[in-house]
C-alpha cells in the first residue's frame, strides 16, 4: 500500500516537472499566455505531488510503525 502511494507521489512530480518544461518552451517562444497556463497547471501538479508525498511518508511511518509491535 505505501508503494502505491510513493508510485502517485512521483508521478504527480512527473506531471509538475513536464508541465514546467512546457511553460518554459512557450515563454522562450514568446507566448507567454500559453506559458502563463502552463505555469498555472505546473504549479497545480506541484501542489498534489507536495500533497501526496506528505501522505505517502505518513503511511510509510504508520507502516513501519505497525511493523515495529509486530
Amino acid at each position: 500500500m505505501a508503494k502505491d502511494s510513493h508510485q502517485r507521489a512521483a508521478e504527480m512530480h512527473e506531471l509538475a516537472a513536464h508541465a514546467h518544461r512546457v511553460a518554459a518552451t512557450h515563454h522562450g517562444k514568446e507566448d507567454h499566455q500559453t506559458g502563463h497556463e502552463h505555469a498555472k497547471q505546473a504549479m497545480e501538479h506541484a501542489a498534489k505531488a507536495f500533497q501526496q508525498s506528505q501522505e505517502a511518508l505518513e503511511q510509510s511511518a504508520m507502516f513501519a510503525k505497525h511493523e515495529k509491535k509486530s
